[in-house]
């Protein structure tokens, strides 16, 4: 069913019997108005960061600039769907400490026991809930408040996370 309404035209899904809700889920983590200078004057465009995931593993960062803001976070929304990486996921949090650093921001993430919570703020909060960590701490030690950045060290971070099967080295004799 299609509703206009303020000249925006708003496409409304219908859930039918045996149907799937879409597996992803996505959150714009930040929107911002850029301005540059020209020769004729200041030319206004939009930034839109949108984080995607399944809340099983899988999460994804996507950054687009459009004239307008409805365009741009339908690009970002398209780009985050395009870089998603996988998350290993131990026992509801993460195997082992890790830090990542992208330009100013600093991240800092650890395990945390079952029961604990997401003990995390801002961008790294939204990425580990849609990424599905249930139990995790983390910290911000940059000193920058910038939301893109602190979010692309978070991907970073989770990027390098590893996880080890143990095999048993037992011989019968």
């Amino acid at each position: 069913m299609i509703t206009q309404r303020n000249r925006f035209i708003r496409v409304r899904y219908e859930k039918k019997e045996g149907e799937r809700a879409p597996e992803f889920e996505s959150k714009l983590l930040d929107l911002a108005r850029i301005s540059h200078t020209r020769a004729g004057g200041k030319r206004i465009r939009f930034r839109a960061v949108v984080v995607n995931g399944n809340k099983t593993g899988k999460v994804g960062i996507g950054v687009a600039k459009d004239v307008d803001v409805a365009r741009a976070i339908e690009k970002a929304t398209r780009l985050s769907r395009k870089n998603l990486i996988e998350v290993p996921i131990v026992e509801d949090t993460i195997p082992h400490e890790v830090t990542s650093k992208f330009g100013a921001a600093e991240v800092l993430l650890k395990p945390q026991r079952k029961g604990r919570g997401l003990v995390a703020g801002g961008p790294i909060r939204v990425i580990c809930d849609l990424a599905g960590i249930k139990n995790i701490s983390s910290k911000i030690l940059g000193k920058t408040g910038n939301k893109l950045n602190n979010a692309r060290a978070t991907i970073k971070a989770l990027k390098q996370l590893k996880t080890y099967a143990v095999t048993s080295t037992k011989t019968e004799s």
